[in-house]
């Protein structure tokens, strides 16, 4: 049986940042397991690369407290190793005059969070994003940037395992809780003094694996992104978001040049029938009827979820997608866009006793391990400073619960 002082489930950007922190700490020896046999096969490697600038985020939630200064170490990060860096900017757009007073609350909400953000005119917009079209005014955001996360995770993976202190068992699938202080894989027990769940889009059934979060559920949400051909790409310096629904955690689709120089426009916010379901039908599994079941719960329930399924899932057809995409900008035509294979999962939590959609990162404390339960956007931008607290908090304070 292998043992060590530190089990993290999940070779994330969540895990890695956790472990990163707990070798700055002391710690003598980590285990990372992974189901996959390489890193960024899901969430951390699948995301748009946007470094977010504390702009959506009720004050006082932790996406407030931890995005700017998250998006601040991860530059930082990227500039001092030499990683792909874009120093986008973004501007946030409105379609209709009534989404003014949202873009205001963005405004008044960035600035709580110690954000750096302008609102501009029509013309200044046109100076920035000349492509880029809104209602009177816009959010100019200088801090959003833009990285490359598998470029930052193959790093990062680098880095720790040159400490000596990090082994990576990659194609090892957490099973079970075992004995005391030991997990059962698909290839071995494993023994630890601290378990880390990191997990992801199974971070729920990990945790309820230790009998914890029986009131959580995970509902996946499918992100297709489409990409903008040459020349009208040439047309976008950065990123173009429109106002969102602050009421949901979803952003609504967006033009983003990344660090290559591509365009992509997404994502969707579908609801998906697996945790892995990127096709059609590939990656539904046998949890097709329970995740149906509390999809079916939320429409019944749940006038935001409701919205959400009865809007999104129109953009698997290129004719609603193109729709939404026009509308922030003032020259593009049906032949721009082509389908893209960048498809991505949003893992979101869900109470099951309110069937309400949660919109903070939660992390619990039980005995001896961590959950790391909703490590959705800005989650990425947010991994440095949010693996700190948890260190911080969690390993050396002993915190029970966020």
């Amino acid at each position: 049986m292998y043992s060590a002082e530190v089990i993290i489930c999940g070779g994330g950007i969540i895990g890695l940042t956790i472990a990163r922190e707990l070798i700055k700490t002391g710690t003598s020896s980590i285990i990372i397991i992974d189901k996959e046999e390489e890193l960024g096969r899901h969430a951390s490697g699948r995301n748009s690369g946007v470094l977010h600038a504390g702009i959506y985020y009720d004050p006082g939630t932790l996406k407030a407290k931890m995005c700017l200064k998250g998006n601040q170490l991860m530059q930082q990060y990227c500039e001092v190793h030499g990683l792909p860096l874009f120093k986008s900017g973004k501007v946030i757009v409105t379609r209709t005059a009534d989404e003014l007073s949202t873009l205001d609350e963005l405004e008044q909400r960035a600035m709580a969070n110690g954000g750096n953000v302008e609102m501009i005119d029509a013309k200044q917009l046109g100076e920035i994003e000349p492509n880029a079209k809104t209602v009177e005014r816009a959010l100019y955001s200088p801090l959003t940037a833009v990285v490359d996360p598998k470029t930052i995770l193959a790093h990062m993976r680098l880095e720790l395992e040159r400490t000596g202190k990090v082994r990576f068992f990659l194609g090892t699938r957490f099973i079970d809780k075992g004995t005391k202080n030991v997990i059962k894989t698909n290839k071995c027990d494993i023994g630890y003094d601290l378990f880390i769940n990191a997990a992801g889009s199974y971070s729920d059934k990990v945790a309820q694996a230790f009998g914890i979060a029986e009131n959580f559920r995970l509902l996946p949400f499918k992100g297709i992104y489409r990409l903008l051909k040459k020349p009208a790409a040439a047309k976008i310096n950065g990123s173009i978001y429109p106002v969102p629904n602050i009421k949901n955690p979803f952003l609504g689709v967006h033009f983003t040049r990344s660090v290559h120089g591509n365009v992509y426009v997404g994502p969707t916010a579908i609801p998906a029938f697996g945790r892995e379901n990127y096709g059609i039908l590939r990656g539904i599994d046998k949890e097709l009827p329970s995740i149906l079941w509390r999809d079916i719960e939320m429409f019944l329930e749940n006038k935001k979820f409701r919205d959400v399924a009865l809007e999104e899932p129109r953009k698997y057809l290129y004719k609603y997608f193109y729709k939404d995409a026009e509308k922030l900008v003032k020259h593009l035509t049906p032949h721009d866009m082509r389908p893209s294979p960048k498809v991505g999962i949003r893992p979101q939590l869900v109470d099951i006793r309110t069937k309400e959609m949660v919109m903070d990162f939660l992390i619990e404390r039980y005995d001896n391990t961590i959950h790391i339960l909703n490590s959705i956007s800005p989650a990425f931008t947010s991994s440095m400073y949010f693996a700190e607290l948890v260190v911080k908090n969690y390993v050396q304070g002993k915190q029970n619960t966020i």
